[in-house]
C-alpha cells in the first residue's frame, strides 16, 4: 500500500510514453508483476483516453501468457466500446464465458453504454432484459444509461415507462435521470407532461437543479409564453437557483426571436453584472439576430467585441455574416466574408455553402452559384437536399428546367433522396414551362414512388393542363383527387 499522502504508483501516469516504458519493464521482468499491476496500468491508459494502445497492450500481455481477469477484461469491452468496435466488446464477453470468467455488471453496463452511444436502443434494452434474465442486478448507472439512451434517440414514452419502472424497482432516481426525462418531453413538443412530471418531481421532495429549469424555459420561450417563463424564473430565485450561461443564452435568444433586441441587449449587461461572461454561443445569437434586421454594422461590432475578448468566430459567427449579406443582396461581400472564413483556416460546412449558393441562386446569378456547388466536393463537402433543392428553384425560375432536371438525375444516381420539395419544385418548372408531358411523367412516378402525393401538386398540374386546354385530362385528375381519399379545395375547382 502507498504510504499516506503519497499518489499510488500509476496515478499520476499523464504520460503515454511513460506507461508504454512502465509496461515493457514489466514484461520483460522475472517474475512478472501480477494481472492487477498491470490493470492498474491499463487505467491509467485508458484515463488518457488512449484506448487503441490499451488494446494492444492487452494483446501483448496475452501473448506474454499474463491471464486476464475480469477486471482486465472490463477495461478491454470498455476500450473497444469507446473504440467504436461493438462487436470485438462482445467478442470479449464470449471469451469471460469460455475462460471460465463470471461477467459482472460492469461488464453487461459497460456493453450497454456502448449500445446506447452508437444509438442500438432495442439491442441495449434487449442486453438489460438478458441481464436481469440471468439473475444479475443492474445498479443505478445500468438504469440511468438506458434511460438516457431512450431519450437520445426520442423513445419518450418508453422512456417514461422505464422510470416508472425503476421506481417500482426500488431505485429512487435521481434529479439527474429526471431532467432528462423533463428534456426529453420538451424536446418532443410535450410541454404540458413536461409540467406535470415537473410538479410531481416536486412533489416527491426532490430539489429541481439549474438544467430542469433550462430544459422548461427554453420549451416556454420556444412558445412564446413569456408569463409562464417568468414564473419559473421567480420560482429559480426563491429556491436559490441562480441563472447560468444556458439559461441567459435561451432567454436572450427569444428576444431576439421576437425582434427585441434591445431587450436582449439588456439581458446580456444582467449577465455580465451576475459576473457570467457572454461565451460564442451568445455572441452568435446577437449577431444572427442584428443580420436578420439588416444591422450589418451593429452585427461586426459584436464580432469586433468577442475577438477582443479572446473568443475566436466559428464556421456559425461567419455563416451570420454571409448570410446576412446575402439578404440585403450584397454578394460580393457576402463573398468576401466567405473567403475570410476560409483564410482563417475556418472552413466552412454545408450549412454555410447553402446560404451562398441561395443567395447567388435569390441574386439570379447562377453561373455562381454552380461554381460554388462544383467546389463543394473539391473540398470534402457532400451537397444535401437543400442544396439540390435551392439550385433547382434558382433555375426553374428563370426558366432553365433542363438544367434542373440534370440535378434531379444527379440526386438519383448518387445525391440524397429527393424529398415532396424536390418533386414540387421540378413539377411546377416543368408546368410554367410548357413542358407537360414531363410534368406528367415526374407526377406518376411520385404516385409509384412512397412519397404522398397532396393536393398542392395536383393544383399545380390541373391548372396548367387546364391554362394549355388540355380540359379533358385536367378533368381526369380532378376526379382522380377523390379515388385517392383527397378533398379539392377553392383553388382546385377555381381551375377545373
Amino acid at each position: 500500500m502507498p504510504a499516506r499522502g503519497k499518489p499510488k504508483k500509476y496515478d499520476s501516469l499523464d504520460n503515454v510514453d511513460d506507461a508504454l516504458f512502465s509496461f515493457n519493464k514489466m514484461i520483460h521482468k522475472y517474475p512478472m508483476p501480477s494481472v492487477v499491476e498491470f490493470n492498474k496500468l491499463l487505467g491509467a491508459i485508458v484515463r488518457m483516453k488512449r484506448y487503441a494502445i490499451a488494446v494492444s497492450m492487452c494483446k501483448q500481455m496475452e501473448f506474454f501468457r499474463v491471464s486476464p481477469d475480469v477486471y482486465t477484461l472490463n477495461i478491454l469491452t470498455n476500450c473497444f466500446c469507446h473504440l467504436g468496435q461493438l462487436d470485438c466488446g462482445f467478442s470479449v464477453l464470449g471469451k469471460m464465458l469460455k475462460l471460465g470468467v463470471e461477467p459482472t455488471v460492469v461488464t453487461f453496463s459497460t456493453l450497454i453504454n456502448g449500445l446506447c452511444n452508437q444509438s442500438q436502443i432495442s439491442h441495449a434494452v434487449g442486453l438489460f432484459d438478458e441481464m436481469i434474465g440471468q439473475g444479475y442486478r443492474p445498479n443505478l448507472i445500468v438504469y440511468s444509461t438506458i434511460l438516457n439512451g431512450l431519450c437520445k434517440t426520442g423513445n419518450t414514452y418508453r422512456a417514461v415507462r422505464f422510470l416508472r419502472m425503476m421506481e417500482e424497482r426500488g431505485f429512487e432516481p435521481n434529479i439527474v435521470a429526471y431532467s432528462t426525462v423533463i428534456d426529453c418531453l420538451c424536446k418532443n413538443g410535450l410541454l404540458n407532461e413536461a409540467l406535470d412530471f415537473f410538479s410531481e418531481v416536486k412533489a416527491k421532495g426532490i430539489r429541481p437543479n439549474i438544467v430542469s429549469y433550462n430544459c422548461l424555459i427554453h420549451a416556454l420561450c420556444n412558445l412564446g409564453q413569456q408569463k409562464e417563463t417568468m414564473q419559473l424564473l421567480n420560482e429559480m430565485v426563491d429556491n436559490n437557483i441562480s441563472c447560468d450561461i444556458v439559461t441567459y443564452n435561451v432567454l436572450i435568444d427569444a428576444h431576439c426571436k421576437e425582434g427585441m433586441i434591445s431587450e436582449a441587449i439588456e439581458i446580456l449587461d444582467t449577465m455580465r453584472k451576475h459576473g457570467i461572461e457572454p461565451n460564442l454561443i451568445t455572441y452568435n445569437i446577437c449577431i444572427d439576430a442584428y443580420c436578420k434586421e439588416g444591422m450589418l454594422a451593429e452585427a461586426k461590432d459584436i464580432v469586433d467585441t468577442m475577438i477582443k475578448q479572446g473568443i475566436e468566430p466559428d464556421v456559425v459567427t461567419y455563416s451570420v455574416l454571409v448570410d446576412g449579406h446575402c439578404l440585403q443582396n450584397q454578394m460580393d461581400k457576402a463573398k468576401s466574408v466567405f473567403q475570410l472564413m476560409i483564410e482563417k483556416g475556418c472552413a466552412p460546412d454545408i450549412h454555410s455553402y447553402n446560404i451562398m449558393i441561395n443567395g447567388y441562386c435569390k441574386a439570379k446569378r447562377l453561373d455562381e452559384a454552380m461554381e460554388l456547388f462544383d467546389e463543394l466536393a473539391q473540398n470534402g463537402q457532400i451537397p444535401d437536399t437543400v442544396t439540390y433543392n435551392t439550385l433547382m428553384q434558382g433555375m426553374c425560375r428563370l426558366g432553365r428546367v433542363s438544367t434542373a432536371c440534370k440535378l434531379l438525375r444527379m440526386m438519383l444516381t448518387s445525391g440524397p433522396v429527393p424529398n415532396l420539395v424536390t418533386c414540387s419544385i421540378l413539377l411546377d418548372g416543368l408546368c410554367k414551362s410548357g413542358i407537360l408531358e414531363e410534368a406528367l411523367k415526374l407526377f406518376q412516378a411520385m404516385q409509384k414512388s412512397r412519397l404522398e402525393v397532396d393536393i398542392v401538386f395536383y393544383n399545380i398540374l390541373i391548372d396548367s393542363l387546364c391554362k394549355a386546354g388540355n380540359i379533358e385530362t385536367g378533368r381526369e385528375l380532378f376526379h382522380e383527387l377523390f379515388v385517392n381519399g383527397l378533398k379539392p379545395d377553392v383553388y382546385t375547382f377555381y381551375n377545373d
